[in-house]
């Protein structure tokens, strides 16, 4: 068992999470597309807020995705085009 192994695991008995429920991968992946493309403090705070919908029943289906992709867009989405002011 590799440290992020042993950390996800004592994590998840703290908290009461089943660690099959987590998709460890996915989430690591979120936060690099966050990290990368919108910003480094962006990504805990994206996987916090993502938690909380997770844990409130309000995350849509495809929320991991849907986020990811939003992440990646982020720059083009938010670039000043002509005419802007």
């Amino acid at each position: 068992m590799n440290v992020l192994e042993e950390w996800t695991a004592l994590v998840c008995r703290e908290l009461g999470v089943d660690p099959a429920r987590v998709d460890r991968n996915a989430v690591l992946d979120l936060t690099r597309d966050v990290a990368h493309g919108v910003a480094r403090p962006a990504a805990p705070l994206t996987a916090y807020l993502l938690g909380l919908a997770q844990g409130a029943g309000t995350a849509p289906d495809g929320a991991v995705e849907r986020l990811s992709s939003l992440a990646r867009d982020w720059e083009k989405m938010t670039a000043e085009t002509p005419g802007d002011a």
